[in-house]
């Protein structure tokens, strides 16, 4: 089934395993071969997540605006971690920092997000839009695979919820743009 929620769960479980998998690894060859993806898997699913859940998520959620708000900060940590680690030759201390960064922040939002936002929306959401909104984050995942595209900038997380906000004051049902390119640079 393709509902949001098990999906979001589906891609936590390989960021575990991904994440496992690094320990395991001693030579830069290995650990270019798992971290590469992962940090491209990283950055498609948090947008993946601003653009399709968190949006329904204000919509939906009974304590939506500050999961939102933590989770896109999180974001924000998670993609500090993964810049920090480019920045350094692989298997590098300093690479090792960046990853241990990215993983701690990726850890941490897992579980906020586990334990609050995805319960919230399936207590609020009808398992229909949970398969309809599964499909859009399958799709944006498939469009974006390479996240060449993908503005992986840091987003302030008040600007986002107050952007989501002003479609929902405007009566935008939420089945059009979030706009968040006018959330780029900032």
């Amino acid at each position: 089934m393709s509902d949001i929620t098990q999906l979001i769960l589906d891609d936590h479980e390989t960021f575990r395993r991904e994440f496992a998998a690094l320990d395991d690894a001693r030579e830069p060859e290995q650990l270019r071969e798992i971290w590469e993806p992962l940090a491209v898997l990283l950055e498609v699913h948090a947008a993946a997540e601003e653009a399709v859940f968190y949006p329904k998520l204000l919509r939906r959620g009974d304590e939506a605006q500050d999961e939102t708000i933590d989770a896109i900060g999180d974001h924000n940590d998670i993609r500090d971690g993964v810049r920090e680690a480019a920045q350094h030759p692989i298997g590098s201390p300093q690479w090792w920092d960046g990853v241990r960064h990215t993983r701690t922040a990726n850890s941490s939002h897992m579980a906020e997000e586990e334990d609050d936002a995805l319960p919230d929306f399936r207590r609020n959401a009808p398992l229909s839009m949970r398969v309809d909104l599964g499909h859009e984050f399958l799709k944006f995942k498939t469009d974006h695979s390479d996240a060449r595209d993908l503005d992986t900038s840091d987003k302030d997380p008040q600007a986002y919820v107050s952007a989501v906000e002003e479609e929902i004051a405007a009566g935008d049902d939420g089945n059009s743009s979030l706009g968040i390119g006018s959330l780029k640079g900032r």
